[in-house]
């Protein structure tokens, strides 16, 4: 789940509230700046090498949820997480890394990516109808396409505009609140994606908890005006949303 705010903040360019959510089991480290790239902070996944949301020391941000359709998974697709390190780990502007991309994109599973620098941010979906510029606004990304009204997206875009609207000083923590939202939606809003009514109704709060499933980790990306970025994380390791580890990081962006 990812909510951004685009030039929507009269000091931040760029506000970014995502969750991950992932099985329990699948080995993660959190954010942290990568050894072998050193520029990229990122969590990782270690089963694939990737990561599902980060920025680098030139300004470089990306982020990726999976588009829910059990019908469309393909067999042997390469990993999801890889076009995110891919972009923040190369050359192309946001623009070109999704026209090399385009042509690979049937390749994977489905997904939903957001790529940006400086002044260019964009979403593209191999689901969906080619990228688009996110221009200045409050956007919400689930497991469908870019603001389709799910209940979690619509109540999380909700929520943000409500917290912009009154500038309040805490901005973190009431972000890592929206995040941590748990309430789940009547049966009757529910979308019906595939997966069966149960595994809706799981997946259905903007902060998911199950035996096997849930949020990993909470994350928040500012950038501002002057190009200082801060970067926060929760991670749960499978508790609720009281129960995590932070960490912080800021840093000025380089030429």
């Amino acid at each position: 789940m990812i909510l951004l705010a685009v030039r929507a903040h009269p000091v931040y360019s760029l506000i970014l509230a995502g969750n991950r959510d992932e099985y329990y089991d699948r080995p993660t480290s959190p954010a942290s700046f990568w050894d072998d790239l050193p520029g990229l902070l990122a969590g990782r996944d270690l089963r694939a090498g990737g990561t599902w949301l980060g920025v680098t020391r030139q300004g470089k941000v990306a982020a990726i949820t999976n588009y829910r359709n059990p019908s469309q998974i393909r067999d042997r697709a390469p990993s999801r997480g890889g076009l995110v390190s891919g972009f923040l780990s190369g050359t192309r502007s946001p623009s070109e890394y999704i026209a090399w991309l385009g042509p690979k994109a049937e390749e994977y599973s489905g997904f939903n990516l957001i790529v940006g620098e400086k002044d260019e941010l964009l979403w593209y979906s191999n689901e969906g109808r080619g990228a688009r510029v996110l221009s200045p606004g409050v956007y919400g990304l689930s497991n469908g396409l870019l603001d389709t009204s799910w209940p979690k997206v619509t109540r999380g875009k909700e929520a943000l505009r409500k917290l912009l609207s009154q500038g309040d000083e805490d901005l973190a923590g009431h972000l890592f609140k929206i995040l941590a939202d748990g309430s789940i939606p009547k049966d009757e809003d529910l979308p019906d994606t595939g997966v069966g009514l149960e595994w809706e109704r799981t997946l259905s709060p903007l902060f998911i908890q199950s035996p096997v499933y849930g949020t990993r980790a909470s994350s928040l990306l500012f950038l501002d005006m002057d190009g200082r970025v801060t970067f926060m994380e929760r991670s749960f390791n499978g508790g609720g949303p009281d129960r995590h580890d932070t960490v912080r990081y800021e840093f000025d962006i380089q030429p």
